[in-house]
């Protein structure tokens, strides 16, 4: 299948850092589709060599595993091309239509990785150049949207000019390999399907935290915070793929069914839950990998005065049958004690204790997402006494350990390229509907809008911590803790 990937923003850190090393990793494995051509738009002139020589510089960055040989990359650099475009410039695009056109591939791909306020825009041009055929596909990053309204001026916008099916909205955490197995786990096996209920789970915590700050992205964060470039996206996505009813089929529409019905059922805010269910906070100076690290408002490009949040934690509760009582937690930040992510799924304990100590706790099942891929599930067994020569009637943890990377090797496929992979072969399962979007949107603009008139504003916690004491004390209320506190 001959397809044109046309990347928007194809100097920018994104493709640098995330899209060129996924496609150059599905080239490796055989899997991006023969006669493919790759373009890169930016403002600088560059020739099509020159451009090559900038990604081959870039790779040097990339971890060793996944740096291509000399021979390698002069085979990939082969499909990349570079094209000058100012995109508010409709004779830009028209030379882009006119590139376009000499080959005629059966797909084109326009993955839009610049400014959120560029995407209607870039969509218009695209449309007057008639770009828009039935044979195109567009891909939109997040944030898409400030708010609610914003979101869906952009998604009017672009409606206008494309159909639904050709509109790929990226959230790059469905696509790593832990999310696919968590639908597979699911959906694929008899075991968890029956106790995956309120009967049987206590809590679901789910954690996206982050080691380092904003680095050079302070004053972008100003404009977005924590709420908006983690919780209203990525959080929500994990906590429907967590909590949707099992689809008809595995047809995208039908999946994005069953996810937005989560959406829908989420506890809407009220003023008293605005104040008791959720956290946030602001890193303060302190250390970071045994390094000391300046405070968030200390950051270049941010205003020393900022109430910008860069820690989020809240509770909330899915208010249907299945899940009516179970609380689910989301925390998300950064300067944090670690980079991880992980979901914690927290079964009850025995409905009647027969063993001695440890024996009420509660099982565990742990889907790792970073920097680890895999699924733990944690177990009590039988333990030994002190002289081991017979069993005692205490339970000591266990754990059965998946480890995706020592399981599948190689084998495994990065989220970028997978969902890169999916949108040339026009796959929506894995990415989001505007509808979707719109709902996740109205369920954060309470807090956006009770954040706006709270003189108080974020909680400070020092870098290296686990955020906030707050964020522990609003879980214990419930008689929990988070997973690293037990």
């Amino acid at each position: 299948m001959s397809f044109d990937l046309v990347l928007f923003g194809g100097t920018g850190d994104l493709a640098w850092r995330k899209l060129m090393p996924a496609l150059f990793q599905a080239f490796r494995h055989g899997t991006l589709p023969e006669g493919g051509r790759i373009i890169g738009v930016g403002r600088d002139a560059l020739s099509h060599a020159q451009y090559r020589e900038r990604i081959q510089s870039r790779f040097d960055k990339v971890e060793l595993a996944k740096r291509p040989s000399p021979e390698e990359f002069s085979r990939f650099a082969a499909l990349l091309e570079f094209v000058r475009m100012d995109l508010s410039r409709p004779e830009d695009y028209a030379t882009l239509a006119a590139m376009l056109r000499e080959r005629n591939a059966q797909t084109v791909v326009m993955y839009v990785a610049t400014a959120p306020s560029l995407f209607t825009v870039v969509c218009e041009q695209l449309a007057a150049a008639g770009l828009n055929t039935p044979h195109t596909r567009v891909v939109l990053e997040k944030p898409l949207g400030h708010d609610l309204g914003s979101n869906r001026a952009i998604n009017q916008t672009v409606r206008r000019f494309f159909e639904e099916k050709q509109v790929f909205r990226i959230d790059h955490y469905l696509g790593k390999p832990a999310v696919q197995n968590l639908f597979a786990l699911r959906f694929g096996n008899a075991l968890f399907e029956p106790l995956w209920r309120r009967e049987h789970i206590a809590n679901i915590q789910i954690t996206i935290a982050e080691e380092i700050g904003v680095e050079s992205r302070g004053a972008f964060y100003e404009t977005t915070g924590a709420l908006r470039d983690m919780v209203q996206n990525h959080a929500l996505q994990l906590l429907c793929a967590i909590g949707m009813e099992p689809p008809i089929n595995a047809h995208a529409d039908a999946i994005r069914d069953e996810k937005l019905k989560v959406l829908r059922s989420l506890k809407p805010w009220t003023t008293e839950s605005l104040s008791s269910d959720v956290v946030r906070g602001q890193y303060a100076a302190g250390m970071s990998m045994g390094t000391p690290v300046p405070g968030y408002r200390e950051e270049k490009g941010v205003d020393p005065h900022s109430n910008t949040e860069t820690f989020v934690a809240l509770r909330t509760e899915i208010a249907n049958w299945r899940w009516a009582g179970v609380p689910f937690y989301i925390r998300t930040g950064k300067r944090l004690a670690g980079r991880d992510a992980r979901i914690v799924v927290n079964f009850r304990p025995t409905p009647h204790a027969i063993f001695r100590s440890g024996a009420n706790a509660g099982n565990q099942l742990v889907i790792n997402l970073q920097p680890k891929d895999g699924l733990e599930l944690h177990l009590l067994a039988q333990g030994q006494d002190m002289r081991g020569a017979k069993a005692s009637n205490a339970l000591a943890p266990v754990q059965l350990d998946l480890d995706f990377a020592k399981r599948f090797g190689s084998e495994r496929v990065g989220a970028y390229e997978r969902l890169l992979l999916d949108v040339i072969d026009g796959r929506l399962n894995l990415f989001v509907r505007s509808d979707e979007q719109e709902e996740a949107w109205r369920w954060v603009e309470p807090l956006i809008k009770h954040w706006a008139g709270d003189p108080q504003g974020p909680r400070l916690y020092a870098c290296g911590t686990w955020g906030p004491s707050a964020s522990s004390a609003m879980i214990a209320r419930d008689g929990f803790c988070w997973d690293e506190e037990n």
